[in-house]
């Protein structure tokens, strides 16, 4: 398939070698390449073995999945890019299935996740741990088997790498997508999941996705399990039970006497939750001793890693207004610009602006056109222009133009802040709550006079000493897209 790089992120474990194997032996058109993203922290050379199609391996030093999965969708040059876990195994069609199952998507269709199948023993019950591998197989959003669009990835700047554990990272990605407008679909392709186990406490460990899940609350508020597919949070049970343990262990060393009432109550919450964690399971000596102590462990470390990430991740507020330059900014700048049919946005332009209005952002544009006062281009054209860039990427709630040159000492003219004031003012919008992106050092030192957040997106007609003033006054992206994504608090 042309059109397709698959992306395995991987800490290399055995099944690295399966996965591939299994890849290479599957039915239908071979990717274009396949991309292994080696995430251990100190990378060595990989024993892969001979493939069919071209395999390169890239690296992202222990940064996790999420950043292993954005480094080999970025390195990749097809429509799609398909993830594949290194723990999975793709069936004998997948490839063929991959195929059907992207042929008939339109471009409002911005993935298609493939089935998981976990198999279970069959001589005996499931482990907790087991129960836990096979909930993947009713998971929404996975990406174990998904296959993006790559223009998508880039308009919402792919995974946050602030999720560097294997945990919530797609979910997220997937609510991002589906907030700007794009949809998500369940093709029929399948890829097998061995269960595994995890060793001793391992629910205990798991625990520490708890600040994954504030990070998901201060990005997408307090609904997001219901959006995501997720069950609702078992939170406030662990928080009464480690409240109930807590006074029990602080009254008994004060000799208060409700100490044993908190005890008691504190020990039927904990064996509640035991006895209902139990008895699906298989009840073995060693199943039954960890269900009962990482029980009792459970709740307090639950509480504490959401307390650490509810001090960690606090809601980014969304910007009253995104003020936007024009030439070099959302469209291709010409020499004082005076033709309209010679209009063409920047790249990523119609995206951005797609995300901020299913965002709900108020956006304008604010712009220096000495043009007029040199007698290069008149009023007349100027409009029109401006009417073009409001067919291709608009309606922009305010247009503000400043048409004097240096020498006039305007008071409206960038790097002065007064066509920021005014646009905001004009959106009812506060200053400090308003981001202005644009590719000179004027816009930036306009935005930070103003009072608002400033983010730089460099041309090659920017120069060094700008991008370097705006890395230490302000903050720089990497395309237009990504500095949507900034200002909406998106990314980090």
């Amino acid at each position: 398939m042309s059109t397709v790089t698959v992306v395995v992120p991987t800490v290399v474990r055995p099944s690295l070698r399966t996965l591939l194997l299994a890849l290479a032996a599957a039915e239908g058109p071979a990717p274009r390449r396949v991309i292994v993203v080696d995430d251990r922290p100190r990378p060595a050379p990989l024993d892969l073995p001979d493939l069919p199609f071209p395999c390169e391996v890239m690296r992202s030093h222990g940064r996790g999945p999420a950043a292993a999965r954005n480094v080999g969708w970025r390195a990749a040059d097809t429509e799609w890019a398909a993830f594949l876990d290194d723990d999975v195994i793709p069936s004998s069609t997948w490839l063929a299935d991959l195929e059907a199952d992207l042929a008939p998507l339109g471009d409002d269709d911005a993935a298609s996740q493939g089935r998981i199948e976990v198999p279970l023993p069959g001589d005996r019950r499931a482990t907790d741990a087991e129960r836990g591998t096979a909930a993947l197989a009713e998971s929404r959003w996975i990406t174990a088997d998904m296959a993006y669009r790559r223009e998508v990835l880039q308009a919402v700047s792919g995974f946050d790498e602030r999720f560097t554990r294997a945990f919530r990272e797609d979910s997220d990605l997937a609510l991002r997508v589906v907030d700007a407008g794009w949809r998500l679909g369940l093709g029929a392709r399948l890829s097998r999941h061995p269960a595994r186990d995890r060793g001793f406490l391992a629910s205990v460990r798991d625990q520490i996705g708890n600040a994954d899940n504030a990070l998901m609350r201060a990005k997408h508020g307090y609904t997001w399990r219901q959006r995501a597919g997720e069950r609702p949070a078992r939170f406030l049970s662990h928080l009464a039970t480690t409240a109930l343990g807590t006074a029990a262990a602080l009254g008994a060393l004060r000799g208060r006497r409700w100490a044993p009432a908190a005890a008691a109550a504190w020990g039927v919450q904990t064996a509640r939750f035991a006895a209902n964690r139990m008895a699906p399971g298989p009840r073995t000596p060693a199943e039954l001793a960890d269900m009962a102590l990482s029980s009792a462990l459970i709740p307090p470390v639950a509480t504490f890693w959401s307390a650490v990430g509810a001090l960690r991740h606090r809601p980014a507020p969304r910007p009253d207004a995104v003020l936007f330059d024009r030439d070099d900014t959302l469209i291709a700048d010409g020499p004082y610009l005076s033709d309209a049919e010679k209009v063409r946005p920047m790249p990523g332009a119609e995206i951005a602006m797609r995300r901020l209005r299913a965002a709900q952002v108020l956006v304008g544009v604010v712009t220096n056109q000495s043009g007029i006062a040199k007698g290069l281009i008149t009023h007349a054209e100027l409009s029109e222009v401006n009417r073009r860039v409001d067919e291709l990427l608009g309606p922009f709630g305010v247009w503000k133009v400043c048409p004097h040159t240096a020498e006039d000492g305007c008071r409206c003219r960038k790097p002065a802040p007064g066509m920021i004031a005014a646009a905001a003012a004009k959106l009812g919008a506060r200053p400090e709550q308003c981001v202005m992106i644009g590719d000179t050092g004027a816009d930036v030192t306009a935005a930070l006079a103003a009072g608002a957040r400033a983010i730089l997106v460099p041309t090659d007609a920017t120069r060094p000493s700008e991008t370097a003033m705006a890395r230490r006054r302000a903050t720089v992206a990497a395309d237009l897209c990504e500095a949507v994504n900034l200002a909406l608090g998106d990314i980090a």
